[in-house]
């Protein structure tokens, strides 16, 4: 029996899970963690908050499966990427992290691609104000005391391991979104650093993602009760985590997570950068592979906000939504393009917000929630579309986050994507469960533990009927988007 825990640290939420031989879910447990926006376009958080969180969270399971957690071996991180946090010489945070929906930087993005043309060919993609280095640019424009005090630059998840183990660290797929790394070659770029103003030597060293990169301090032992050792994987990015807990390891394998943003996770065995259709692509987790990704700045966000303008829950939307299309059809809802938070792919928007058409007082919250979902779907569609046209061949689609709890929804991903989405197990433990994979390898199982396939449970396929009446709704949503 193995033993070894998987945590995942997303936007507004941490997840951390114990499994026996990575497979039985021995004991689960998740908290909130707080956003603030000081100024329109601005997120930010706490880095403190992440280390408290991850604590209160293992805190709950050592207390829930003390016999279990006393014999874990390993622990493993995947962790939302592109925030920029700066440390000082002490190793403690400068300032709040800003995120990877943080929007403030545009002026930077457009100076740095000035500055480095061919960005776009040897990091992840294109810059972007979500991404960490022109978030640095703004760092040194805005706060520049500030930025005369930092020594490090680190990364959500390499944050809370530090906390664990002591040790600074990263890897490639969540250093990949910094753009300071050089994608194909995995090492850091000290061209890419000097013209984004930012020391290499403040750095941290590259590991593998499956590597040990330090192991639990003896004090947290004491505090879980674990007789330990207990080894620290490097850990992953979340969508590269993600992408590996649903089983997507092999060239073709696409996931797409339906989560607070969207994410379309192509595993590509060659570097396909995108630049010009804003794709990221960085490392895998998995030995030689990369990952293509497509985003949906804003997929659940948006159905969030449609329920806080309506006053519903989400689950009664959903169920709402269904009934509607069950009973009216999907022509009289509005078109909705819910880009609250800009475009990612494959326009590069940041600066573009939501829009909506057709509205009359008909219009009812469940149409409102339709209209999110197709839109949502849409979006996917039109990353899946551009991740083709740069040489990424998709050929097995699986469907993970919190997203999937709608029928509806991944109907009409299905149907907009015209091929068929699986679903697998615990769907909603994708992350936690890619990160015990890793933490599995570094604590001495074998690497093929990570290329090991998810079987689906069930198959949703494209609705020819709905195909129909969805077609010219996408094409009104290309020209709202293009007008």
């Amino acid at each position: 029996m193995a033993l070894h825990i998987g945590i995942d640290l997303g936007t507004s939420g941490i997840k951390a899970v114990l499994l026996e031989d990575l497979a039985r879910v021995v004991a689960v447990a998740a908290e909130p963690v707080a956003i603030s926006r000081p100024h329109v376009g601005w997120s930010e958080q706490d880095p403190d908050l992440w280390v408290a969180t991850v604590f209160t969270c293992l805190d709950r399971l050592a207390a829930e499966a003390p016999q279990e957690m006393a014999a874990v071996r390993g622990i493993g991180l995947s962790g939302q990427m592109l925030a920029a946090l700066i440390l000082d010489a002490d190793m403690r945070p400068l300032r709040p992290a800003m995120l990877w929906n943080d929007q403030r930087a545009l002026a930077e993005c457009a100076e740095l691609l000035a500055s480095v043309p061919d960005i776009g060919r040897r990091t992840n993609g294109t810059p972007d104000p979500g991404i960490t280095a022109p978030k640095l640019m703004w760092l040194r424009k805005h706060e520049p005391a500030l930025m005369d005090r930092a020594r490090m630059l680190m990364l959500t998840k390499d944050y809370v391991r530090l906390a664990l183990t002591g040790e600074v660290a990263t890897e490639p797929s969540d250093a990949g979104g910094t753009q300071l790394l050089d994608v194909a070659a995995g090492r850091w770029d000290p061209a890419l650093c000097a013209a984004v103003g930012w020391n290499a030597a403040s750095l941290p060293p590259v590991l593998d993602s499956w590597a040990e990169a330090g192991r639990l301090k003896p004090e947290l032992l004491s505090r879980w009760g674990i007789t330990g050792p207990v080894a620290v994987a490097a850990g992953a990015g979340d969508n590269m985590g993600s992408t590996l807990g649903a089983g997507g390891a092999r060239p073709g394998d696409a996931v797409l997570t339906i989560g607070t943003s969207g994410v379309a996770c192509i595993v590509d065995a060659a570097f396909h950068p995108g630049p010009q259709r804003a794709i990221l692509t960085s490392a895998h987790v998995v030995p030689r592979m990369f990952l293509s990704m497509g985003v949906v700045m804003s997929a659940t966000a948006s159905l969030d906000w449609v329920g806080q303008m309506t006053g519903r829950k989400v689950p009664d939307l959903d169920a709402e939504a269904a009934a509607f299309v069950a009973k009216q059809g999907p022509a009289v809802a509005p078109i909705f393009l819910p880009c609250l938070t800009g475009i990612r792919t494959p326009l590069n928007r940041p600066d573009m917000t939501g829009r909506i058409e057709g509205l009359h007082p008909g219009v009812t919250p469940a149409m409102l929630a339709y209209a999110t979902m197709e839109g949502v779907a849409f979006q996917f569609a039109d990353c899946i579309a551009a991740q083709r046209e740069v040489g990424v061949r998709p050929e097995r689609f699986t469907v993970v986050g919190g997203g999937t709890r709608s029928t509806l929804w991944l109907r009409l991903i299905a149907t907009a994507l015209g091929e068929p989405v699986g679903l697998i197990q615990g769907a909603d433990m994708a992350g936690p469960r890619g990160a015990a994979r890793l933490a599995a390898v570094a604590a001495g199982a074998p690497i093929s533990v990570l290329s090991e396939p998810m079987s689906q449970t069930s198959v949703v396929a494209p609705d020819a009927r709905l195909a129909e009446v969805i077609a010219p709704r996408r094409e009104a949503a290309r020209e709202m988007l293009n007008g």
